[in-house]
Formats: structure tokens, C-alpha cells, sequence
């Protein structure tokens, strides 16, 4: 699958690329935020193509499509822990933190997406995060 692919996927349910990037520079506290959101896309768009990260993003999707739950109810964990693998394989354990930061104020798109795709792009959105960060 290419990047094109999956954000296309990702697009039919409502989720692009600015409105990721949106969602993450909105909790982001720093200067030059034209220029870390320029960073930003930029690995955004090579993890897209990482196949472990289309792999559990495409997960999230197909889960969301087959999968019914009511709500997010509170005893399913599937969704937190395809979050998770997705900030951990990009960022590592510190990204760990970064998701439950984003998990628990849900900002820009996560408040609207479902269980499932809130947390894989919550992930996403935090690993990255953690990755640019790391590369300062």
C-alpha cells in the first residue's frame, strides 16, 4: 500500500493529513510553529509508508468497518493498544506519554473519529510528535 493509498483510506473517513496535523500542532507549546509543522508533514508522510504502520492504521479502519461497539466503552482495550504500538514502533516508550496526553484531551479530529481510529491516529499523531522532537 502506498501513502497515497492509506491517506485516501484514511481521507473517506474524514481524516487527512492537515486535519492530523492540525490535531498536533493544537496541544504543540513552542515557537515556530510554521516551521515544526513543515517538520511535521514531513515524517508524518514517511511513516505513512512505514508497511508496520499502514498495517495497524489499516487494522484500525477495518475494525471500525466490521467491528460494532456502542460508544467506547471502557472495557475494550484493542483500540488503546493499537494506539500505543503505533506512538511506541515511531517514537518509542516516550511516545507512551505523548498518547495518553493526546488520548485524554482528544484534540481536533480525535474528539469526532471512533474508538478505534481515535487511538490509531492519536498514536500516530504522537509518535510523530515524540520522533520531532527527538530529531531537535
Amino acid at each position: 500500500m502506498t501513502p497515497k493509498e492509506l491517506l485516501s483510506r484514511l481521507e473517506s473517513k474524514g481524516i487527512t493529513l492537515e486535519k492530523m496535523l492540525d490535531t498536533a500542532l493544537e496541544l504543540y507549546i513552542g515557537d515556530e510553529r510554521e516551521k515544526v509543522g513543515e517538520r511535521l508533514r514531513g515524517l508524518m508522510l514517511r511513516y505513512l509508508s512505514d508497511v508496520n504502520v499502514q498495517a495497524l492504521l489499516l487494522s484500525a479502519l477495518l475494525l471500525e468497518e466490521n467491528f460494532k461497539v456502542e460508544g467506547d466503552p471502557v472495557n475494550l482495550v484493542a483500540d488503546e493498544l493499537i494506539g500505543i504500538n503505533i506512538a511506541e514502533l515511531i517514537g518509542g516508550k516516550m511516545a507512551l506519554f505523548n498518547f495518553f496526553y493526546y488520548d485524554t484531551r482528544k484534540p481536533g479530529i480525535l474528539a469526532e473519529l471512533p474508538p478505534f481510529l481515535d487511538d490509531a491516529i492519536g498514536g500516530f499523531i504522537a509518535g510523530c510528535m515524540t520522533r520531532l522532537f527527538e530529531e531537535v
